[in-house]
């Protein structure tokens, strides 16, 4: 639908006219402000172009624009979109899908800012308690014992008293004319007040040392009664508590004298401590494990260290001890380790011939430390590091070390003392170990008194605030001890956007990238919720999206297309999902009425093969043993935070990867792995992260169709003359590459305060490569405009060189035709990214001949649209018919209903997650009654 934009009030509407950045065609478009828009199409039709590299970075560049000539020399100059104008833009605020912090100190609690106002309220409020006693530790200071005598009845008589602090290499007579010397005239020994000058030089104080001395010695400080209207009196009060607590190196007694004569003693200190324990009183600094004050000593805050890994020295927990269960004493040379603990098992009725799984806590305890019969485990690592200089041992210890838990911290990254200080009973260490929802049930029901309210509420309502967001953007089952660099591209996007929502800001311009992903169809309407929030505060929500129930809720629709890359970039309708009543506008119109659908399979495959995860207890998995078959699609799905990713990612691919010895990273708690793991040769994690960490990395390396270009291109007869090698066409190494930016073709500014910019080289003008590369043409073209060219039309334009077509074939397969060949690694989406690397393995000779591989898929139609997610299950289909097994974690129904065989968890997420609730086949997923995924699988199968 053609909109006439040049007439529209930039008050009630954001104007983009002729935009042409990437593959966009000269599109004007107005989006409503202060609306829920949704901007969809087919993947690579220009959503992305329009969204963030039209409209968010103008906003950006407004900004930079506005600020001071001084603060603008730092951050340099960013390009104006290609685009005639854009009037009525907003302050902008983009949350994109990718992970963009790698920091391994980065949590969810401080990427939310909540860790920030839990220290804060620790600092402030929380009590220190004794683990000796139990006993709440406290310190008195000159107000507080002032106050303590004032809570008496006027006229009320009391000594202020100071238990002398005797040097050890003095009598008690040299003390007491000392104190004499100090200008105190009483002492009060063992109860007797007396006078110093009467003492001194009594010959029982003469020669009586301070260590042997069984007296009990007070120095009178003052003797008083209490007027609290008198201000004289107070200031002495308070002058005489003041030096008791001197002179009694922090201690102060108060004897209060009853009308009835009787006495009553009061012990007060100024020191921090209880159980004979000194603790550190709570500071901000004391709950920062970003501060080396508050930081675990052993792993400094990372809560991670390297150390021997249980699982790669005991790999196969079904054999024996007897059966080779340890690893490294295998070999012959290693076996004299062994060969005692066989021997001498029976001295202390140690199970040689039990698997290791059946063992007891204490049977495993004494494998590894040993006993007198045996060295055990750890002595054995222990003479391996005393013999470093050898390079066989230094290769062995590498080999069974891994991350393992902090043992000091429990990976809690804090000192231990920090969990001493406690509020309402918990302590900040047992806070960030809960999910978020028992978190926020814990500060729904807080019990403090009326002064803690008055210091706390403003840092109460700030985290109840943000932990509310959490919930309802589905992040609920998120501990706040959670690495952030552990999250998926969705689970960070949606950390983002309730952070945005804590801060409530106003009169802005969010724009999102797919914040549905991640999310079971349940928890979608959650995030409809908390997106018209967002909206309701007076902001403009622009959504790329392909989720139908998020389009069918927005105020309006954009629909950007026909197709992808060349073929796409036009404006092809914008309004409301009511007014897209003709199936032939678009393919999004077409899936919306039912004319275009992903088919559902003719018949599932049938499996007898498997692999079975035994008893898995990691996060909240309850116990649970599940098979995988092999051969076929399993899909493993489940509402958000059911467990499916500690399932499959923590437990199933850590154990098989170690059993295949691909593998180093920690397995999650989990009794062992059965089945057929001798079957396959390898697991291959098929994940959203970037396809290369080089930013010169691209679709066209990662698949090695540029080998056989640089061949070309080496073969043309000017190439030739001048005596160009393949390395010449190469932006990885010197030789033809521009200097100036390392062949980059860009170079970075760093800005402050700000994400990098990326500007074109000025040499070579983003080309990559010298001049003199550039004469070398092949049917007219440089290496630069092969690199410039999508993969759609590379196939045809080398549709005569099979050795190069063959291995761009694959990523047109999987509907990444719309990419161009040079196109930065940087610059691709998660789900894009992942489906390079399937395209990948779906090249000729990547996988060797006969070779089984288990691929395990995460969420790969992140980034899809409906027509997409049809082309990538037939790439997945061929993975499958070619001999190799896949596993897929998943919400979308539309792969749901494709798989072979289903796996779901739950029934909820966090706590009320973590069991199997079905597995079998996807037509009788849908017949379940009580099934969240049930209910949103029937309508599309």
């Amino acid at each position: 639908m053609a909109i006439s934009v040049d007439q529209l009030d930039p008050k009630q509407y954001i104007i983009v006219k002729g935009a042409k950045v990437n593959n966009l065609k000269g599109v004007d478009v107005a989006i409503p402000r202060n609306k829920f828009v949704v901007i969809t199409g087919v993947s690579g039709s220009g959503k992305s172009s329009l969204a963030f590299d039209t409209l968010f970075a103008e906003g950006q560049r407004m900004y930079v624009e506005s600020l001071s000539s001084y603060a603008r020399q730092f951050l340099g100059r960013m390009e104006k979109p290609e685009v005639e104008y854009i009037r009525g833009v907003c302050p902008a605020i983009a949350v994109e899908q990718k992970v963009t912090t790698k920091n391994p100190r980065s949590t969810v609690g401080t990427t939310t800012e909540i860790y920030d106002y839990l220290k804060l309220l620790y600092a402030r409020v929380g009590k220190t308690y004794s683990p000796v006693s139990g006993q709440e530790v406290s310190k008195s200071s000159v107000t507080d014992i002032v106050n303590f005598i004032n809570s008496h009845e006027d006229g009320t008589r009391f000594l202020v008293l100071s238990p002398l602090q005797i040097s050890e290499d003095r009598t008690l007579d040299d003390e007491l004319k000392l104190l004499l010397q100090k200008g105190f005239s009483r002492v009060e020994i063992n109860g007797e007040l007396g006078f110093i000058e009467e003492l001194i030089d009594k010959d029982e104080y003469k020669n009586v040392q301070a260590n042997t001395t069984g007296y009990d010695v007070q120095i009178l400080i003052d003797r008083n009664a209490v007027q609290k209207e008198d201000e004289d009196n107070q200031f002495r009060i308070a002058d005489s508590v003041q030096t008791a607590l001197f002179e009694g190196h922090g201690e102060c007694l108060i004897e209060m004298i009853n009308a009835d004569r009787s006495t009553q003693r009061h012990l007060f200190t100024d020191r921090f401590e209880a159980d004979g324990v000194k603790f550190e009183e709570p500071s901000v600094n004391l709950f920062s494990f970003n501060n080396p004050y508050g930081a675990c000593k052993r792993c400094e805050g990372f809560g991670k260290v390297l150390g021997i890994d249980e699982d790669l020295v005991i790999p196969d927990k079904s054999l024996s001890i007897y059966e080779g269960a340890i690893a490294p004493w295998r070999t012959e040379s290693m076996s004299k380790w062994l060969q005692p603990l066989i021997r001498n098992a029976h001295h202390f009725d140690f199970p040689i011939h039990r698997p290791y799984a059946d063992l007891t806590e204490e049977q495993k305890e004494v494998l590894w430390t040993g006993n007198k019969h045996f060295k055990g485990i750890d002595a054995f690592f222990g003479h391996l590091e005393s013999k470093t200089h050898k390079i066989q041992y230094r290769v062995m210890l590498s080999r069974y070390r891994g991350r393992t838990t902090c043992p000091d911290c429990k990976g809690t990254r804090l000192r231990k003392d920090a969990s001493y200080v406690k509020i309402d009973g918990k302590s900040i260490i047992d806070l960030v170990l809960l999910p978020i929802t028992e978190v926020s049930e814990f500060f729904d029901n807080i019990q403090l008194s009326k002064y803690e309210h008055q210091v706390a509420d403003r840092l109460l309502a700030e985290v109840r605030n943000r932990l509310v967001y959490l919930i309802k953007v589905g992040l609920g089952y998120l501990t706040l001890n959670r690495l952030t660099s552990t999250l998926s591209g969705g689970e960070y996007q949606r950390i983002k956007l309730a952070t945005s929502l804590g801060s409530a800001l106003v009169g802005s311009m969010y724009i999102l990238d797919e914040p549905s992903i991640g999310l079971h169809p349940r928890d979608t309407e959650n995030l409809i919720a908390v997106l018209k929030e967002l909206k309701r505060l007076g902001n403009t929500v622009i959504v790329v999206e392909h989720e139908e129930d998020v389009m069918r809720s927005a105020d309006q629709i954009i629909d950007i297309g026909p197709d992808a890359g060349v073929y796409g970039g036009e404006l092809i309708f914008q309004g409301t999902i009511d007014d897209m009543t003709d199936p032939e506008v678009s393919h999004t119109a077409r899936y919306l009425h039912g004319i275009e659908r992903i088919p559902v399979p003719a018949k599932r495959r049938k499996w007898n093969e498997y692999i079975e995860v035994l008893g898995a207890k990691e996060n909240n998995l309850q116990n649970i043993s599940v098979k995988f078959p092999l051969n076929t699609i399993t899909c493993v799905t489940g509402v958000s935070g059911s467990g499916k990713s500690t399932l499959v990612k923590k437990c199933l691919q850590p154990a098989l990867g170690k059993l295949l010895g691909s593998y180093n990273e920690e397995t999650g708690k989990m009794e062992g792995l059965d089945g057929m793991t001798k079957s396959i040769s390898h697991v291959e994690f098929v994940d959203q992260n970037p396809i290369g960490r080089s930013s010169r990395s691209n679709p066209v390396t990662y698949v090695k169709a540029y080998d056989a270009i640089r061949e070309l291109f080496t073969s043309q007869p000017l190439a030739k003359q001048r005596g160009y090698k393949p390395a010449f066409f190469s932006f990885n190494v010197d030789g033809g590459r521009c200097e100036a930016c390392s062949g980059e073709g860009t170079v970075k500014i760093e800005m402050q305060f700000m994400a990098d910019i990326y500007l074109p080289c000025e040499s070579c003008h983003g080309t990559r490569f010298k001049s003199e590369i550039l004469d070398i043409k092949y049917k007219e073209k440089n290496i630069a405009d092969i690199l410039d060219l999508s993969i759609d039309e590379a196939m045809v334009f080398f549709e005569d060189k099979k050795k190069i077509t063959d291995r761009l074939r694959p990523l047109q397969e999987v509907g990444l035709g719309y990419i161009r060949l040079g196109q930065s690694s940087n610059t691709l989406s998660g789900g894009e990214a992942q489906r390079v690397k399937l395209a990948s393995f779906l090249v000729k000779g990547t996988l060797k001949e006969g070779e089984r591989v288990l691929f395990i898929f995460d969420e790969p139609t992140t980034g899809l649209h409906f027509h997409d997610i049809n082309k990538l299950m037939k790439s997945i289909n061929a993975l499958v018919d070619n001999g190799h097994s896949v596993i897929i974690i998943e919400h979308n129904m539309e792969v749901v209903k494709t798989a072979d065989w289903v796996i779901d968890l739950g029934p909820e997420g966090g706590k009320n997650g973590g069991q199997v609730v079905f597995e079998g086949l996807p037509e009788d997923l849908a017949k379940q009654k009580d099934n969240h995924t049930a209910r949103y699988l029937k309508p599309v199968l």
